[in-house]
C-alpha cells in the first residue's frame, strides 16, 4: 500500500499540490486522472520520492518513504516515467538488466537467474525481438515498452507510472494496461484518456485546482457531474455489458450553462 497524507507541493508561490491525501491499496490499479496542469505527475512524484513534501507524510506499507534507504526503495517502488534521458550507448537487453539493481550487493555483478528474469520482462512487453538493438534506434513507442519491461525486472510489490501509453497505438496501449492490471502489484498510473482509465483502475483520483475532486472506485468518480466541471466539456457515460464508455461534445451554450450548475 502507498499513503499520502496532506501532501503539499508548491512552484514558486503557484500550490500545484495542496494538503492532498490519497491511498493505493494492494493488489490494485489507482488512476491519477485531471486536465492539464492538475497536478498528476506532481503527485505522482511525491509518491515516490522524487519530490518531498514539505506537509503531511507519504507511507509505503508501514514505512514512511522517507526513512527508507535508495536501495530499499527502489525494492518496494518500481517507476516508470516519460522522460527518459534516451541518449544512452546500452542495449535494450542491457537497459532491462539494470532492473536487476535493486538486488545486487554493491560488487555483485548479474548473473543467470538476473538475466533470464529481465528476459522475461522484455517478453511480457512483446520486446523479446528487441534486446540487441540499441535503446536509441527505438521508436517512441518501443522505448516505452523497455522502461515497461525494466520495471518489472525490478520485480518491486509497487508500480508507478506516467502516462505509460503515451506514444503506444492502439494494440499496445491495451497490452500494457492489461499487463499493469493483472500483475498483483499496488500500481499507481497517471493517465489522460478517461476510457483507458475507465477499463483498466480500479480505483480513481479525480485532481482539479490543486486538490481532490473526487476519489473512489472507477464507477464512483467517473460520474458526468463530477467530470464536466473539472474538463469544462459535456460527457455523457454509457455502461454497457459491465463497461463503463464515455462520450465527450462540445461545450455549447445549453451545455455550458448545466456544467455550470
Amino acid at each position: 500500500m502507498i499513503s499520502a497524507t496532506g501532501v503539499s507541493w508548491h512552484y514558486g508561490t503557484n500550490p500545484v499540490i495542496d494538503a492532498v491525501t490519497v491511498t493505493a491499496r494492494p493488489g490494485r490499479v489507482l488512476g491519477l486522472i485531471g486536465p492539464n496542469g492538475s497536478g498528476k505527475t506532481t503527485l505522482l512524484r511525491l509518491l515516490y520520492g522524487a519530490l518531498h513534501s514539505r506537509t503531511g507524510q507519504v507511507r509505503v506499507d508501514d514505512d514512511e518513504l522517507s526513512t527508507l534507504t535508495p536501495r530499499e526503495a527502489a525494492r518496494r517502488l518500481a517507476v516508470v516515467v516519460q522522460e527518459t534521458g534516451g541518449e544512452t550507448a546500452l542495449t535494450v537487453a542491457e537497459l532491462v538488466l539494470l532492473g536487476r539493481g535493486p538486488h545486487l550487493s554493491t560488487f555483485q555483478r548479474t548473473g543467470r537467474v538476473d538475466h533470464e528474469i529481465a528476459a522475461r520482462a522484455l517478453a511480457r512487453v512483446g520486446g523479446s525481438h528487441l534486446a540487441a538493438r540499441a535503446f536509441t534506434q527505438l521508436s517512441g513507442g518501443e522505448r516505452q515498452r523497455v522502461l515497461i519491461a525494466r520495471a518489472l525486472a525490478q520485480q518491486a510489490t509497487h508500480l508507478l507510472l506516467d502516462e505509460p501509453t503515451n506514444h503506444l497505438d492502439i494494440r499496445y496501449q491495451h497490452e500494457i494496461l492489461h499487463l499493469v492490471r493483472h500483475l498483483g502489484t499496488c500500481s499507481v498510473v497517471v493517465l489522460h484518456d478517461l476510457n483507458l482509465a475507465a477499463r483498466y483502475c480500479d480505483d480513481l483520483v479525480l485532481l482539479g485546482s490543486g486538490g481532490v475532486v473526487a476519489a473512489g472506485t472507477t464507477d464512483e468518480v467517473l460520474d458526468p457531474v463530477l467530470l464536466e466541471p473539472v474538463y469544462g466539456i459535456g460527457i455523457r457515460r454509457l455502461d454497457l455489458d459491465g463497461a463503463i464508455h464515455l462520450l465527450f461534445q462540445p461545450v455549447d451554450q445549453t451545455t455550458e450553462e448545466r456544467i455550470a450548475a
